[in-house]
């Protein structure tokens, strides 16, 4: 191995590189199982020739469906020592649009796991899959990984692999967004974006150590880039869960004396109707890492009588995600902040024609930093309208910076609706609740929910001798959406409301709605 391939800041080479310095420390654990840094290395090399043996190069994609495990580190890692570009996919999608990803970022391989493989029954040949490879399950036309990797050639050659060189610009990651015009945007992330993303995270007040807990869906860039990856390159041990399942992280968190976890602020609150929230013994928590939306302020009060504190944050897929944190200690006196830009970002509020306005003015939230997307794959013209002329990027959210330059989110421009963490954009659901019979119109837009924090909710125009209810819509968009994209509430209106222009004004609807709430 020469020496530039050790210096890379390639996500793979740094976890090797981290191997090499603490063999013997802890580095991954999932049911009981822990393996060391050094034992990690072995099985991400191990994949990585099986990558070489598939004919694997750089630049080709390489895809995930699944649930959490350590499989899914394992192929992300070696998919980056042959320069190669991972792509996860979201488990709870529907056929229909892992086929749209597959085909769109255009995999050469597709691993999955024996819970996400029959979203793809029946429509192999409709993908631009060479290789189908089964994780912890054995099928018919599928490559066995585990089988494969028990092969002593590929064992031996594992060790010695020499690794592909990557630079700072190369893309490590296509992670797919919901789309605001339907279809879901690939956002190319480049190994220097995670880099710097890895070095916004390590300069935060609240340095993670110990050891983290990792339940948010590796899919998603919160739960791989805001602990996950940071926290396996400096070292820090990371219990890995297969799921979000309260009772088992309230055991695990005094069984492995765990520093802190990333989650929405439903996955908190919904550990706190656990019976054994009020006995867990917390006293190793540094602060739990919150994102997706600000966390309540009586959520806050109930962590702080057990002692446990919240660093929360905003951040985006394009961004690696951080952009900003709000400390611990800041968490009441800011309350419904975002904190303050991190190191390596900066942050702006800028006006409709895109001039910076002062302080405690609304605008849309721009981002520039290392950590900055170069773009959308194959997406010329959305990538362009992602900047503005200066290069920054622009969130499409809606927010202010007080006097002390902390962020303040308010409204998110592009309508995104975040239920339960996950992020549904109303174009997409509006596109396919169009093509139910009987709809002639219709308005999807998120209203506070108690345990979600935000419900999706549908608002339409229907044809006089239509019934449509919410049951009628749900068994239409069956097998088309996945469930956290489906409307939990329908209401029949005669019109919806628009502006001069012919825009439909959801700002009228959600008052209206939440008004008879």
């Amino acid at each position: 191995m020469n020496r530039n391939n050790e210096s890379s800041v390639g996500m793979g080479h740094m976890v090797m590189r981290r191997a090499k310095m603490t063999p013997q420390d802890p580095a991954l654990t999932y049911e009981g199982d822990t393996q060391t840094f050094e034992q990690l290395a072995q099985n991400i090399g191990k994949v990585a020739y099986f990558l070489k043996s598939l004919n694997i190069e750089p630049g080709d994609r390489v895809g995930y469906l699944g649930q959490n495990h350590p499989r899914f580190l394992e192929v992300l890692y070696a998919s980056s020592l042959v320069g190669a570009i991972f792509v996860p996919l979201n488990y709870r999608l529907t056929s229909q649009e892992v086929q749209f990803i597959a085909n769109d970022s255009g995999l050469k391989v597709l691993f999955a796991d024996q819970f996400s493989a029959h979203l793809i029954d029946g429509y192999e040949d409709e993908l631009p899959c060479k290789h189908l490879i089964s994780v912890g399950f054995n099928s018919c036309g599928w490559t066995a990984l585990d089988s494969a990797l028990a092969n002593d050639a590929i064992e031996m050659a594992g060790r010695s692999l020499i690794p592909a060189q990557v630079t700072e610009s190369d893309t490590a990651l296509i992670m797919y967004t919901s789309g605001t015009t339907g279809r879901p945007k690939g956002a190319l992330l480049s190994h220097g974006n995670i880099f710097w993303n890895l070095l916004n995270a390590k300069v935060m007040e609240e340095i993670m150590r110990g050891t983290t807990l990792t339940c948010a869906p590796l899919f998603h860039i919160g739960g791989l880039n805001v602990t996950t990856h940071p926290s396996l390159v400096s070292g820090v041990h990371v219990v890995l869960h297969q799921a979000f399942d309260a009772k088992r992280i309230l055991a695990d968190i005094e069984k492995y004396q765990v520093s802190t976890m990333f989650g929405a602020p439903t996955m908190f609150d919904m550990l706190t109707y656990e019976s054994t929230f009020e006995t867990t013994d917390f006293s190793s928590i540094i602060a739990f890492n919150c994102g997706a939306a600000p966390v309540p302020l009586p959520l806050i009060e109930t962590y702080l009588k057990r002692g446990v504190q919240f660093c929360q944050g905003y951040g985006l897929t394009e961004t690696a995600p951080y952009v900003s944190v709000l400390s611990s200690k800041d968490s009441i006196k800011k309350k419904g902040s975002a904190g303050k830009a991190l190191m390596f970002t900066e942050v702006c509020i800028v006006d409709a024609s895109g001039a910076v306005v002062p302080a405690l003015e609304r605008g849309e939230i721009c981002v520039s930093g290392p950590n900055v997307t170069a773009g959308y794959w194959g997406l010329e013209a959305a990538t362009r309208d992602a900047f503005d002329n200066r290069g920054w990027f622009l969130t499409g959210d809606i927010g202010y910076l007080d006097d002390d330059g902390y962020l303040f989110i308010c409204d998110r421009k592009k309508d995104m609706i975040i239920s339960g963490g996950e992020n549904v954009y109303p174009a997409e659901v509006e596109g396919e609740l169009l093509a139910l019979p009987g709809v002639k119109e219709v308005a999807v837009l998120g209203l506070p929910d108690d345990k979600w924090g935000e419900k999706v909710v549908a608002v339409a125009v229907i044809d006089d001798s239509s019934d449509i209810s919410i049951k009628s819509v749900s068994d239409f968009l069956a097998g088309k959406l996945a469930r956290y994209k489906q409307p939990r509430e329908l209401h029949v209106v005669g019109e919806l409301p628009r502006n001069p222009a012919g825009k439909v004004q959801k700002f009228v609807l959600k008052e209206r709605l939440i008004s008879r709430i």
